[in-house]
């Protein structure tokens, strides 16, 4: 199997299993993309966890003793991973790069897509130990829309690797700390293999972002590349990870700079930094 029959595996198959295929399979890094926009397209998914346009709240931390509401918390991490799974498989599909370029970005995206099945598995794990399957709860496609608009791979990164993956960071910190304060330290320690892979992901992006930003300041490259109505306010949890982001190779200009940036998105407004 090519890296583009590996691809269309995960994004294209409806089984969860597919989605889950060990890119061990992979025996050329060779292939070329499909040749259109991802506009208006969707992953398959089976019917249990196709995307929902039902609105479903997140646990408040006060809750967390509860183990149905850290199976809920969790069942949304798990959706997180595998939209993340399919963004990435997404982008080896649909967005051409140099062939300079090629083999190396490809060989990090399935490296990290590889992270994020390992990550998948361990919220499904936990959260069947609370009694509940990975479908029991909608799950949305926010993410999924974002990816809709990306068409080039500085686009990716900065949707994918610079504000998703970053913003989880903070988020993979600060719920691991509160699965410890409710003695919780098997998803404690979920949390923090998430986070420690996190920052290599972010690297990733930071890497290639820095290889093409020229001139530009990574800030200033990373905004213009964001898409329309995405912006630095989604790329911060509820507690900001300077730490997190200066080992992702992420420079003072921009820590500061995303750290202070606001605007209407609520989630980054109720926060004291």
């Amino acid at each position: 199997m090519d890296i583009i029959e590996y691809a269309k595996t995960l994004l294209l198959s409806g089984k969860l299993e597919d989605k889950l295929l060990d890119p061990a399979v992979i025996e050329s890094y060779s292939g070329s993309c499909i040749d259109n926009d991802l506009k208006h397209m969707k992953p398959k998914r089976e019917d249990k966890i196709i995307f929902s346009d039902q609105q479903l709240k997140f646990p408040k931390k006060s809750t967390f003793h509860l183990d149905e509401r850290k199976a809920l918390a969790m069942h949304f991490f798990a959706n997180h991973e595998l939209l993340a799974i399919e963004m990435m498989a997404a982008a080896l599909l649909y967005i051409p790069v140099e062939d300079e370029y090629s083999k190396r970005v490809r060989t990090g995206l399935v490296k990290t897509i590889q992270d994020e099945q390992k990550h998948f598995k361990m919220y499904v794990n936990r959260i069947n130990e609370f009694g509940i399957e990975f479908g029991d709860f909608p799950v949305n496609d926010y993410f999924w829309r974002q990816m809709q608009k990306v068409k080039t791979y500085d686009e990716y990164f900065s949707v994918m690797a610079l504000t998703f993956e970053a913003a989880n960071l903070d988020f993979a910190k600060y719920y691991g700390e509160i699965f410890k304060s409710v003695d919780d330290d098997k998803s404690s320690k979920i949390m923090d293999v998430v986070y420690q892979d996190e920052i290599s992901h972010v690297a990733f992006g930071v890497y290639w972002l820095n290889q093409w930003r020229n001139e530009k300041s990574l800030w200033n490259y990373y905004k213009e590349s964001l898409p329309d109505l995405l912006t630095p306010a989604r790329s911060k949890g509820i507690s900001f990870d300077s730490e997190g982001r200066f080992k992702s190779g992420m420079d003072q200009d921009f820590v500061d700079k995303v750290k202070d940036y606001k605007d209407e998105f609520i989630v980054t407004n109720r926060k004291e930094w």
